[in-house]
């Protein structure tokens, strides 16, 4: 279909035109712009460069963040604290929220995910000991603390650890 047939569009009907045929309008296009050419450049001697200075050298000119020999910003300012770039974050999940479940249910990251006790898709998940639980319950995460292990299986469920999966 060429772009003259395109314009020719009858009543009721979807003309199709794809990305190549759409005619490119009169100084829609420009030459690319030939930086530090000199006169075959088409821009005078400096070639837009401006006269002389460290900007209009040859090279690789100068490195991001530099702010001709004064204090850069990032150095100016103050920094608080550490970032520990392979922490592992974990959402906590205490016993007494795991009574919602029924008798004998299988908790897992999944399955708290559903019930809206945890809201991350990517953090890992730890169960605590805060408060009781009174029924049996398979639970499945990925740490427990000593006292939320012994209160599962003096309740007569079971506490399965998971590995360290980030997908779940």
């Amino acid at each position: 279909m060429t772009p003259a047939s395109a314009s020719k569009k009858t009543k009721g009907e979807d003309v199709a035109i794809r990305l190549g045929e759409i005619p490119v309008p009169r100084g829609a296009t420009h030459r690319r712009k030939r930086l530090g050419f000199g006169e075959s450049s088409g821009h005078g001697k400096p070639s837009t460069k401006g006269h002389k200075g460290q900007r209009a050298r040859s090279g690789p000119g100068l490195r991001p963040g530099f702010e001709g020999g004064q204090m850069p910003l990032i150095r100016r300012i103050p920094k608080r604290g550490f970032h520990h770039t392979r922490r592992v974050e974990f959402s906590i999940v205490n016993l007494k929220e795991l009574s919602r479940f029924p008798v004998g249910s299988e908790v897992g990251p999944e399955s708290l995910r559903e019930a809206g006790i945890v809201r991350s898709r990517t953090n890992l998940i730890k169960i605590l000991g805060d408060g009781g639980i009174e029924h049996p319950l398979k639970v499945k995460a990925h740490r427990f603390s000593k006292s939320a292990l012994e209160k599962i299986t003096a309740a007569g469920g079971t506490a399965e650890k998971l590995g360290r999966d980030f997908s779940c």
